[in-house]
């Protein structure tokens, strides 16, 4: 579910996240960038990829919580947050936008200590199938990883 991207002259870590459809703190997140810390050009990115696949986009109101949108869509808060590289305490802004996991797929959350088969236990999958559905599988802690519902 990740690219790497090459930045190039003129990007911003916030260009980048509005490309690539995601927060800012959730590029820095998966990068381990510092929370000031600037991006340069050459440097590669961990991005997102094929968010239409797993993902819709979902444009904040006035009044929002991530409770409100978690309970609406029928989803997990707590993942909704990670997905969005979120605290559940985090202030969510009217106009932005947070993407929502589709219904027809299964998401989580690597931890420190997984492992292919153990993640693939969870998923009731084989090794083979996660690495297609997800192609780079790096097992830090914080990747999502997807599965589609049987």
């Amino acid at each position: 579910m990740y690219d790497k991207y090459r930045v190039n002259n003129g990007e911003t870590i916030d260009s980048i996240a509005k490309h690539f459809g995601c927060s800012v703190d959730y590029l820095r997140d998966i990068n381990n960038l510092y929370f000031n810390e600037e991006v340069y050009p050459g440097r590669d990115l961990i991005v997102p990829k094929e968010k239409d696949k797993y993902f819709i986009t979902y444009k904040i109101d006035s009044g929002d919580t991530l409770y409100k949108i978690a309970k609406k869509y029928n989803t997990n808060p707590t993942l909704l947050a990670a997905l969005n590289g979120l605290d559940m305490d985090d202030y969510i802004y009217p106009g932005d936008e947070i993407m929502l996991p589709v219904s027809n797929y299964s998401y989580y959350i690597t931890k420190e200590g997984d492992t292919i088969k153990s993640v693939g236990d969870l998923f009731k999958k084989n090794i083979e199938y996660l690495v297609k559905e997800n192609e780079t599988i790096y097992l830090l802690p914080g990747q999502v990883l997807v599965s589609l519902k049987k």
